[in-house]
């Protein structure tokens, strides 16, 4: 039994010809088709290791495995999925009970804390906002620090972050436009941890959420209606002013979240108020968050870890020559860190 990597497809090779024990058996039988599987580990490929998720494939081999086994039958292939293949988002493993059950505990527990916190912390932003508004009212530094408290004790107990090029951040007074690759609803929590005063762009509905959409009325997030092509203009309208006045919005380009993980086309609105107002671009990569809470699967936390890349800010006065090199700098990196 022999199991290769071919790079051309990005897929392993099982090859279950070759003389060798079936591994783990779950289901056998003469006639039947075998059923196998392989946990999460490595496998070794030309003198490399390659990282695998859970690997499952289908033999129609016989009971009698090295009965059967004949040296001159043509290799019968099937491939066994990694996280080489894309960029990690459910698959079989994912339907596993015992996974299922852990990660809605998980779940549970996050949203347990996330609330607990977020109700302590946001009676400290009502006593602060006045204080905000009258001696900071476009970049709200205050309330952006309670908030990235907030995000970092909610997410710590249970993800771990890695944060790559942090020397790539503007500081909290230097406006810009923030963009990045949208996965997940934990990609906020995510970026809160960074501590910069960035406004985000965020659909209306969100705002009537109980303590986290007040909160984010607080932070002076910004409300867009997405069908709304008035609300699209006065959006950026707001943001053009808030960046003139020295304050720094984030935009998901992609408009919406992934649900398979592949970067969307990006929408211009982002580097228009960037190429007009003369500020930087500064485009941010995450990775693992699309794996950990998938789209359509919020309530529930699975293994994983965050990986937030930060590339430098890129300058412009071209709207669709900022978009796509910030596009494909996003998406350079999703296929070289992902």
């Amino acid at each position: 039994m022999e199991l290769s990597y071919q790079p051309q497809f990005s897929r392993f090779v099982f090859d279950p010809s070759t003389p060798s024990a079936p591994p783990f058996p779950l289901l056998s039988g003469r006639g039947l088709n075998l059923l196998y599987s392989l946990p999460v580990g490595y496998f070794r490929s030309k003198g490399n290791y390659s990282s695998a998720s859970w690997c499952t494939f289908y033999s129609t081999v016989k009971h009698n495995w090295s009965h059967d086994h004949n040296q001159n039958r043509v290799p019968r292939y099937i491939v066994a999925r990694s996280e080489i293949a894309g960029t990690g988002y459910p698959d079989a493993a994912h339907q596993l009970p015992e996974l299922q059950l852990v990660s809605k505990v998980k779940g549970i527990c996050f949203y347990a804390v996330t609330a607990s916190v977020a109700i302590i912390l946001f009676m400290l932003m009502l006593v602060a906002h006045p204080f905000v508004l009258l001696f900071d009212r476009y970049r709200r530094k205050a309330h952006h620090q309670i908030a990235r408290m907030w995000a970092i004790l909610a997410v710590a107990p249970f993800i771990k972050v890695e944060v790559e090029g942090l020397d790539n951040l503007p500081s909290s007074d230097t406006p810009a436009v923030y963009v990045s690759n949208h996965q997940s609803f934990l990609d906020i929590y995510t970026l809160l941890t960074l501590g910069r005063s960035f406004k985000f762009i965020s659909k209306t509905s969100i705002f009537l959420f109980p303590i986290i959409g007040w909160a984010m009325f607080l932070l002076g997030a910004i409300p867009l209606k997405r069908m709304d092509s008035r609300s699209q203009l006065q959006t950026l309208k707001r943001c053009m002013d808030l960046v003139k006045k020295g304050g720094s919005v984030f935009y998901f380009p992609e408009g919406t979240r992934s649900k398979d993980g592949k970067l969307g086309p990006f929408k211009k609105g982002a580097f228009s108020i960037a190429s007009k107002c003369g500020v930087a671009v500064v485009p941010i990569t995450l990775i693992g968050t699309g794996k950990i809470m998938p789209v359509g699967m919020e309530s529930r936390l699975y293994p994983g870890s965050i990986k937030v890349v930060i590339q430098k800010p890129i300058y412009g006065n071209n709207t669709e020559a900022l978009c796509n090199e910030a596009r494909n700098i996003i998406a350079e990196t999703l296929v070289n860190d992902g």
